[in-house]
């Protein structure tokens, strides 16, 4: 049974967005390719606001989350962590060898400066977050992190995981100056997985050239130079960039600001919905994110409720990590629309009556 997803990725892929990843095959290395690839890079920094160098990488945005912290890291790095998510940036970093110092922030609360508060050394080289942790809905202020980290050591690069906040949240790249900000096409773009994205700086690509054993695929300064003449490194999802290319017209159309404002609207529907008929919502009030919302169970068969739902073609996303059994998760992102999310709170409530 085709269900609407209103899960927190893979998320619902409109038809004429899969329409239009349906046109003819070309190859990576033709004329055609590079109008392709160059008009996205363009599309992305107008809609983000940003000058940065943007990458384009075949796989789910970990392997560009990998490669920030293997091309940028030499030895040591501060991890910032509130949820699953932070904690899967340490572990990429602690896999790839280095010595990841790590900061714990208590599940369901906003990273703030005060966490990291004398703990950005001389030798820390970079440190990594989450903007909007997908486990608990909380969405933290990247830009007063990033400076926080820039006080105490101007040196250390930011690197940071929008994987569920870019193009659903005004993120401000340029206020951020981070390093690398990562994300993928599955979430708030309403693509399909497989395509991941960077938006990169001059310091990360400086700091490259200092660190040994970057790999291939990973190798940030192959990627630059072949992304400098409008190509990628290896074979990327061309079915999937024409979707990309598709969707940033549609975005480019709607207006950024506009959609941000969309997005807050059906983030308050669900919150709203939550106070009225569950317990609440998990994360701290003021820091909760507008492309996912983490609800609290209290009482409910999550179980039982969420296969009621999906026999009436609805699925959402059950919790996730320590959270799991206390929570579920509504994704409301990208082509989603707050008319959809009554339709979906509505049916949701006649599964409970029932």
């Amino acid at each position: 049974m085709t269900r609407k997803l209103f899960t927190v990725g893979p998320v619902h892929v409109e038809e004429d967005t899969l329409r239009a990843m349906t046109r003819p095959m070309i190859t990576h290395r033709c004329k055609e390719y590079k109008e392709l690839h160059a008009g996205i890079v363009e599309k992305i920094r107008k809609a983000l606001n940003t000058d940065m160098d943007v990458f384009l990488v075949g796989g789910s945005a970990t392997v560009l989350l990998e490669a920030a912290i293997r091309n940028g890291v030499a030895s040591k790095s501060l991890g910032i962590t509130s949820g699953s998510f932070g904690n899967r940036s340490i572990e990429l970093g602690t896999l790839n060898g280095k010595e990841v110092e790590k900061v714990q922030v208590p599940w369901g609360k906003a990273i703030r400066p005060e966490h990291i508060e004398g703990r950005v050394t001389g030798d820390t080289e970079a440190v990594h977050w989450v903007s909007n942790e997908s486990s608990t809905g909380v969405f933290s202020d990247s830009v007063a992190v990033a400076k926080a980290v820039r006080e105490q050591n101007p040196d250390a690069l930011t690197m940071v995981d929008a994987v569920t906040s870019a193009f659903a949240m005004d993120i401000r790249v340029k206020d951020m100056d981070a390093d690398s900000i990562v994300f993928g096409t599955q979430k708030a773009l309403s693509l399909p997985p497989g395509l991941a994205v960077m938006l990169c700086s001059e310091r990360l690509l400086e700091k490259a050239k200092q660190v040994p054993n970057r790999g291939f695929y990973m190798d940030l300064l192959k990627i630059k130079k072949q992304s400098d003449d409008n190509y990628a490194l290896t074979t990327p999802p061309v079915s999937l960039m024409y979707g990309l290319d598709y969707q940033l017209d549609r975005m480019l159309e709607e207006g950024m600001q506009t959609r941000y404002r969309r997005h807050q609207e059906m983030a308050d529907l669900v919150r709203n919905w939550a106070d009225r008929k569950l317990a609440g919502m998990f994360p701290e009030e003021g820091h909760m994110s507008n492309s996912i919302g983490v609800l609290n169970r209290g009482p409910l068969d999550f179980d039982s409720f969420h296969s009621k739902l999906k026999s009436k073609g609805y699925e959402v996303s059950n919790g996730y990590g320590d959270v799991k059994e206390k929570t579920f998760r509504i994704g409301h992102m990208g082509d989603a629309t707050p008319d959809g999310i009554r339709e979906l709170l509505s049916v949701m409530d006649s599964v409970l009556e029932e």
